[in-house]
């Protein structure tokens, strides 16, 4: 019998950058094992939601003004308010990335 077993799509590398992470939830800062959402959440109990994965080069998130589009095109497709305008995520994004001094080689998945 085979010890090999399929890789999951939802497998990742650990990285030790991530371990003492702040995550940016409505306008606040969460530790890693704070960071919560609610079960009530339409995206937890309906399964909807939009999201754009996001590169950090430089200090500079790469083609922000596209993911934003996707975003909030994607977003009013299926009746959603973000709840921030473009110029607010943007600031937020950047803000999360200064309180976890990252610059570069950074993934952001902004939900």
């Amino acid at each position: 019998m085979s010890t090999d077993v399929a890789q999951s799509t939802h497998a990742y590398t650990q990285d030790p950058r991530n371990d003492n992470i702040l995550i940016y939830i409505n306008g606040e800062f969460y530790p890693r094992e704070k960071a919560m959402v609610s079960v009530f959440d339409s995206g937890y109990i309906l399964g909807d939601g939009v999201w754009e994965g996001l590169r950090v080069h430089h200090g500079r998130i790469a083609f922000l003004p596209q993911h934003l589009k996707r975003l909030y095109e994607g977003a009013k497709a299926i009746d959603m308010d973000i709840g921030l305008s473009k110029d607010e995520l943007t600031e937020a994004l950047y803000d999360t990335l200064q309180a976890n001094q990252m610059q570069d080689g950074v993934h952001i998945r902004l939900m």
